[in-house]
């Protein structure tokens, strides 16, 4: 497996390493930091697509070593059955992570992350308690347990997350700061299909018929976004509500437009510069989350 350092505009090449221990990850970043390398991560949960090749890309651009871990953290289900079910692709993880010129992936087990329980409770109120906070209780408090790990594990200068996450990405920036956190987090924008389908690991788990089917969100949002120039707050959010729900095999969980900073909902576009649309939809029984920005 091969990856790339950057130095002074030269690429060179080097090994890329698959690692799956706390303790071997830091020894090989230990030795790399001592030469002032500087690090960045990327935290996924595998079952990788070109949305996270386009954050390791951006991760290899910048850092001198790029840090991919690869693990399903299972704190942030409040659902059993979407934990079992969702994909786990180790060797095709690696093989997309060699092509983009990652350094190092760590794909630890559920016990090198947790080898006892993390009892720790987070708040970040009121990011927390509104959208995905308010429909999966726990979920970011399994979020910042994992994240908050491995940023403990890998030291990284820099960390990088999809902007698809909106809400995820915002906690995690309010995380930082709340545990003083010496690293910058780098929000990287949603990489979608040519039809405009968000990119997700969840797609994996769609029909044929149902991928189809889940167009229509994005096209219901890029609508909303023309819509909203002649429209209220509230008209926007029932042409949305209204749109999603004429689809047969689609059920809305949330739309909510909001301040994309405090993640409030917004009653007019006045009330804010950084407007945000964020939507939860059922396609048949897969989540799919997707968010448009009206204002920025």
């Amino acid at each position: 497996m091969h990856g790339f350092f950057v130095e002074q505009g030269i690429n060179i090449r080097i090994e890329m390493k698959l690692v799956h221990t706390i303790s071997d990850l830091q020894a090989e970043l230990s030795a790399l930091k001592a030469q002032n390398k500087k690090v960045g991560l990327v935290p996924t949960m595998g079952a990788l697509h070109a949305g996270h090749a386009s954050l390791v890309k951006r991760c290899v651009e910048e850092n001198d070593v790029a840090v991919v871990s690869v693990f399903v953290n299972p704190t942030q289900f409040n659902d059993k059955n979407d934990l079992i079910k969702y994909p786990r692709t180790l060797d095709a993880d690696c093989e997309l992570l060699e092509s983009v010129g990652a350094s190092f992936v760590f794909a630890p087990s559920v016990e090198e992350m947790y080898p006892e329980p993390d009892t720790r409770v987070f708040s970040f109120s009121p990011l927390d308690t509104v959208m995905e906070g308010k429909f999966r209780p726990g979920h970011f408090n399994g979020v910042a347990q994992i994240v908050s790990k491995l940023f403990d594990a890998v030291r990284p200068d820099r960390a990088y997350f999809g902007e698809k996450d909106f809400q995820q990405l915002a906690i995690i920036r309010k995380m930082v700061k709340q545990l003083h956190y010496n690293l910058e987090i780098v929000g990287c924008p949603i990489v979608r299909e040519e039809d405009g389908l968000a990119l997700s690991s969840r797609n994996a788990r769609l029909s044929t018929v149902e991928r189809e089917i889940a167009l229509n969100i994005s096209k219901t949002l890029y609508k909303s976004r023309t819509f909203a120039v002649d429209h209220s707050v509230e008209e926007t959010l029932q042409f949305v509500e209204s749109e999603i729900g004429k689809v047969q095999g689609l059920q809305l969980e949330y739309f909510e437009i909001v301040d994309g900073n405090t993640l409030q909902s917004i009653a007019n576009w006045d009330d804010t510069t950084y407007a945000v649309g964020c939507i939860t939809v059922f396609c048949g029984e897969v989540r799919l989350i997707d968010n448009i920005k009206y204002k920025e």
